[in-house]
């Protein structure tokens, strides 16, 4: 039912104007009261004027698309003109529609405007009008504008900065101020036209309207710098990955080269070492035919001897021919000599030497590829026991000497002094590194999500922990079934965690040495799987120090 006018609301209406009734006028939000105090908003902070092509930055500024060039084709850094922050690349410039849709209305409103609006009351001399009333659709000057600040009836009247247009900041339809913002037909009506053509709209006042123009220029703002971070983010990737690939074919190429120089030196001995076989062969050779030579004739010797009676001679010359010289004391040539066991020696070396190479090779690979499936993990406060301590972001945690006061939930840790990471993982593959540095025990790995938080019991893979234990500074152990213990060859100083939910992977890595701890494999997970942290008992102090998740180093 229409809404009729009371009498009071016609007669607090001095001096005003007749409008027609032919309907409803479709107007810009920007034509309202709220236009004016915008026209800072509307100006670039370069040229002071009003923007033409509005651009944003990254960090939220808007300037003209062509001064903003201008100041930074003249600049080696391209910075905010109004914040001074810093790209490190020149941003991709867009103009913003929604900015420029806005300002276009103000130039056209304020074409419009004429430069002053006089008051409507005023007899003879004209005087500047302070304020337009909408419910009164006149304007007024300091003096005629009072009763609007005294009388409690007109204090209710919507005033606003002078303007000459007032028809269209008035609905044609009902005479009443253009004060809502009908959502669903995206224009402006007045208090009367909700209960007509609009009734059960969605409407909002003018001010709030103006607030959701802000928003969405904050919120284009904020996709324009996430468009920016994930382009400089892609950047960085290839960057490094180059990097990566570069340093592949540099070490391929450095063991290529090894590979090369072991096979010619080894050549060049085993050349040396047969010339010197060959010196030796010859050798005996001539010794031996020397030696044939003189045995063939003390025989012609012998058998002319045999024939006389000098049995004494002949006894001699048999006696010193059965001890020929040199006989049973040839050198043996073969290759068990001191050169052969030279090459043998070499010949292992080069073995050990390749094979530790491609091993560091291959660590060094598998665990580039497991870091680019980093995660950022977070403790989980509402598991941690009683007397961890955490630190504000999350990253960090220790053991307490005082038990905390918190409440009891089916989530937290007690006895055992664990916690486990804010994210759960159901699939794919995750990874995660974790500082020990300084520590005499800890544990770190993952955990189902039905684990027993509240009993006793071990903390192995049968009961849902698939981890790497510290014990007494030097002792480490694998949490299987049954426990393995392990043999590192240096103390871990920061524990990359590996998993691979499909495959039934859990990997260990010594991010520093780069040289895998241990792997769980063939496991089958049916859970969601949480990283699980304990830094053990503090000991007095002696095992104080944090467990820290750290960033992950990909430049490593």
């Amino acid at each position: 039912m229409k809404r009729r006018r009371t009498k009071a609301e016609s007669s607090s209406a001095p001096g005003k104007k007749q409008k027609s009734r032919s309907g409803s006028k479709d107007v810009s939000p920007s034509k309202t009261s709220s236009s004016a105090p915008l026209t800072k908003e509307f100006r670039c902070s370069i040229c002071l004027d009003v923007f033409t092509d509005p651009v944003s930055t990254p960090c939220g500024h808007n300037f003209c698309k062509t001064c903003l060039n201008k100041c930074w084709d003249n600049s080696q850094t391209c910075t905010c003109p109004y914040c001074k922050e810093t790209f490190k690349h020149r941003p991709d410039l867009k103009i913003n529609t929604t900015l420029r849709e806005l300002v276009d209305h103000y130039k056209k409103k304020r074409c419009e405007e004429k430069p002053e609006v006089l008051c409507d009351v005023c007899d003879e001399r004209k005087l500047k009008a302070l304020k337009s009333c909408l419910v009164c659709q006149s304007s007024y000057c300091a003096t005629h504008l009072d009763p609007h600040l005294r009388v409690a009836g007109l204090k209710k009247h919507k005033v606003m900065d002078p303007v000459s247009n007032l028809e269209d900041y008035i609905c044609q339809k009902h005479e009443r101020p253009l004060e809502l913002f009908c959502r669903d037909d995206q224009r402006i009506v007045c208090l009367f036209c909700t209960d007509g053509d609009h009734i059960n709209h969605n409407t909002v006042s003018l001010e709030e309207t103006q607030l959701m123009v802000q928003d969405t220029q904050q919120m284009i703002q904020d996709r324009v710098k996430k468009i920016e971070e994930i382009k400089h983010s892609a950047e960085v990737r290839k960057r490094n990955t180059e990097k990566e690939k570069a340093a592949c074919v540099e070490l391929f190429t450095d063991l290529k080269r090894s590979i090369e120089r072991f096979q010619t030196e080894l050549l060049e001995m085993m050349e040396e070492q047969q010339k010197v076989v060959k010196k030796q062969e010859e050798e005996l050779i001539k010794e031996l035919e020397q030696e044939i030579t003189e045995l063939k004739m003390r025989n012609t010797e012998l058998e002319q001897l045999s024939h006389t009676e000098d049995h004494l001679h002949l006894l001699q010359i048999y006696s010193s021919q059965c001890n020929p010289r040199k006989n049973g004391n040839w050198p043996e040539i073969s290759m068990k000599n001191d050169e052969s066991l030279e090459i043998q020696r070499t010949l292992i070396k080069l073995k050990d030497t390749l094979k530790e190479k491609l091993m560091q090779t291959g660590v060094s690979l598998v665990l580039k590829w497991m870091q680019q499936y980093a995660v950022d993990v977070t403790l989980d406060p509402d598991t941690a026991n009683p007397n961890l301590i955490l630190s504000d972001d999350g990253k960090q945690v220790r053991h307490g000497d005082i038990r905390q006061k918190l409440p009891d939930n089916p989530k937290r840790f007690d006895p055992y002094v664990n916690v486990l990471g804010k994210e759960a993982f159901s699939s794919g593959r995750f990874y995660f590194e974790v500082q020990v540095k300084g520590k005499r025990s800890w544990e770190l790995g993952v955990a189902r999500e039905s684990i027993n938080r509240k009993s006793v019991i071990p903390l192995c893979v049968s009961n849902g922990f698939w981890t790497v234990i510290l014990r007494n500074g030097n002792e480490y152990i694998a949490s299987a079934d049954p426990p393995v213990c392990l043999r590192l060859r240096v103390k871990p100083q920061r524990v990359g965690v590996f998993v691979d939910y499909k495959k039934g992977l859990v990997s260990f890595n010594d991010v520093e040495s780069n040289s895998p701890i241990y792997s769980f494999t063939a496991q089958s997970f049916i859970d969601k799987l949480y990283p699980y942290f304990s830094p053990h008992q503090n000991n007095g102090g002696k095992n104080s120090s944090p467990l820290i998740i750290t960033p992950v180093n990909y430049n490593k």
